[in-house]
Order: structure tokens, then C-alpha cells, then sequence
């Protein structure tokens, strides 16, 4: 056989597999709004570039963090475990959830509220005993859980970032991020548990990737970060407005993970990763990311090392913006913020971050 008919062949083949080989991801078009890049109320700066380290002595993705009222912080780990960091740095294996634990949250008694990626939504008390709260949810069993917070009526509000592309059955929860944000078919919700009832129920759907939760400091509405369309949306709980959604932020200059309450009336909102120009060129291309869903893992888009951590108001206005392009501490999940100190999370790092806060309101 000469040569040339070889070499046809494989390009045929080749050819052949990036039109036609299966892929789990069946993309939706839609337009990505134009990244306005780290300028305006997200220069680019060096302010986490002072950030020390905490020790997880051999965990990795501390994912969110909370603090009780003896300021210990836990952390959930990709191992299942749940960490508690004694103030001056001694780390214990507090409690395990069988799964993926990613939010975390304090519940009004006490007991520390786990959204977890493989198990759903589980409470644990003082003790570090587990209940699960909510697994399905209208008899769908929840495979995606992400972030949690609790309502002054004690209602809990939490994520659940897809309902097709399950954390456990894609290999983990960044892998099933990567599909479910490559397809963009709006498989995210926003959902409510009743301590009373023991029933969990869906408020949003239609969502690209939910994630991030926080209840707003009045207790009228639910702020979710959907995380495929780079924003923060307002999710009202009463008045007039009640049952009705508004965008709180549009166009971040990267994909927002976690979102916290903080002091002064902050909201806390961690930047996982800049924006992927390929992807948001490919916004209205479904074939085309098929056909680079395709392509080897490596080349494929995917997080990039980066710092950043942005804080709004209630009005939608930045009021704080901290990064580190060198990305020394990078794939920024979330913050918790105490009186001296910022202590953020991570996607993938085997350390909490920590940076001293330089102002005093």
C-alpha cells in the first residue's frame, strides 16, 4: 500500500472521529457577553500577593470554609472529610460525609449544614454526628449539590449545580463542572429545604452550573452565582417582588464559585478562574465544541491558575477587588471574612489562604 493511501486513511479517520465519535455533551448555542477583562472595578493589582498559607497537612480542595463560635474553621476536602482548624493552626479530622463536601454553613443551632456534591444536603451537629436532610428532591435523587445557606426562618437554601451531569458518575465535581459548562443547557437550580416539613423544593431551574448561595443580610432574597453565565442572580423571597429573579452582577471577568455574607453588608464572591476566550468565542458554535469536547483532555479548555476574590453590596457595586496574577494561591473558591483576617478557599490547593485585611470598615 503506498504512502499516500496510509496517510489518507488516518486523516480520514481522524476526520471521522472529530465529527462523529460520542460525547456526553450535547451543546446549546447561546452568546457570551464581550469579557470586559480585568479593568474598571476589576483592575488587575497585586493585593493577595501577600497571602500566607495554612497547612491541611495532606488534604487538598478545601472548597468552603465556616467558623463556629470558638472561631475554628472547618473545611470540607475532596476526600470526604470534614477539617477543623483549631486557632493557632492544629488541624483535625472532625467528621466524614461519605462524599463530596463543598458548601458549609452554620445553621441557627449550632449544627454545621454540608451541601454535598455526592450525598445531597447533610446536617451535622456539635458532636460531628450526620443526618441527611434532603437526597431528592420530587423523587429526583440530587447528584450535584454545591452551596448552602440558612434563611432567618430557618428555611436552607442550597444549589444544585446540574442535574444531568452528576459529580459522582463524571469522575468529580471539577470534571462534571467542565461538561456541564461546555453544554450550557441550563441544568442548575436553585432549591429550598423546610426544617418542618423535612422536604426540599425547587424555586429556580434553568441555570449554568448554580453554585454559590448566600441569603442576603435582610433575609428578603437569595443571591446564587451561575457560574456558566458569569453572573450573580437575585432570587426574591417576599414583597412584591417575591418569586421573581433579577441579574445582582453581569459580565464577571471570570467563572464565580462561592458566594458568603461578610462584614458591613459584603458579599464575598471567589473567582475560580479567568474567562476562557476559546470558550466564550465558541459561545454560538454548539458543533464546534463538540468537536472540541473531542479533543484530548489536555488541550481542551479548563481552570487557570489565578487569585481573585471580588466583594459587592447590595446594590450590585464592587467594593473590594483582590487578586494575584502569579497565582500563588489560586483556583479561589470562596472567602470567609473574620474582623482581622480574609481566609480563603480553594478548588485545589492542599492549603487554606489567608491575607490580613488592610481596612477597617
Amino acid at each position: 500500500m503506498k504512502l499516500w493511501m496510509i496517510v489518507a486513511g488516518v486523516i480520514l479517520l481522524v476526520i471521522l472521529y472529530l465529527v462523529a465519535w460520542p460525547v456526553p455533551v450535547t451543546p446549546v448555542a447561546w452568546q457570551a457577553p464581550d469579557n470586559p477583562g480585568y479593568t474598571g472595578d476589576f483592575t488587575a493589582n497585586s493585593e493577595l500577593s501577600s497571602l500566607e498559607t495554612l497547612t491541611l497537612e495532606g488534604h487538598d480542595g478545601p472548597e468552603d470554609l465556616a467558623m463556629d463560635q470558638q472561631a475554628r474553621i472547618y473545611a470540607g476536602v475532596k476526600d470526604g472529610t470534614i477539617l477543623r482548624i483549631i486557632p493557632g493552626g492544629k488541624v483535625e479530622n472532625w467528621a466524614e460525609t461519605g462524599g463530596r463536601p463543598l458548601g458549609l454553613g452554620f445553621d441557627s443551632q449550632g449544627n454545621l449544614l454540608v451541601a454535598d456534591a455526592y450525598r445531597g444536603l447533610l446536617s451535622f451537629d456539635k458532636e460531628g454526628r450526620k443526618t441527611i436532610l434532603a437526597d431528592e428532591v420530587d423523587g429526583q435523587p440530587l447528584v450535584y449539590a454545591n452551596a448552602v445557606d440558612e434563611g432567618p426562618d430557618g428555611t436552607v437554601y442550597f444549589s444544585e449545580s446540574s442535574v444531568k451531569f452528576g459529580a459522582e458518575a463524571s469522575g468529580g465535581t471539577y470534571e462534571a463542572s467542565l461538561l456541564d459548562i461546555m453544554e450550557h443547557g441550563g441544568h442548575g437550580r436553585l432549591l429550598a429545604f423546610d426544617p418542618v416539613t423535612g422536604k426540599a423544593r425547587e424555586l429556580m431551574n434553568g441555570l449554568n452550573f448554580a453554585n454559590g448561595v448566600a441569603v442576603s443580610h435582610d433575609g428578603r432574597s437569595v443571591l446564587v452565582n451561575e457560574t456558566g453565565g458569569y453572573r450573580v442572580l437575585r432570587y426574591w423571597l417576599d414583597g412584591e417582588q417575591a418569586g421573581t429573579v433579577e441579574v445582582a452582577i453581569e459580565n464577571l471577568p471570570g467563572f464565580p464559585d462561592n458566594l458568603s455574607k461578610g462584614q458591613n453588608g459584603r458579599y464575598w464572591v471567589g473567582i475560580v478562574s479567568p474567562r476562557s476566550a476559546a470558550l466564550d468565542k465558541l459561545s454560538d458554535q454548539p458543533f464546534l465544541r463538540t468537536v472540541v469536547q473531542r479533543l484530548p483532555a489536555a488541550i481542551r479548555p479548563k481552570a487557570q491558575r489565578y487569585a481573585h476574590i471580588v466583594a459587592f453590596d447590595d446594590n450590585g457595586n464592587i467594593v473590594k477587588n483582590l487578586q494575584d496574577e502569579l497565582g500563588r494561591f489560586a483556583f479561589t473558591t470562596g472567602v470567609l471574612e473574620t474582623d482581622e483576617y480574609l481566609y480563603l478557599s480553594s478548588l485545589m490547593e492542599q492549603q487554606i489562604g489567608r491575607v490580613r485585611k488592610v481596612w477597617t470598615n
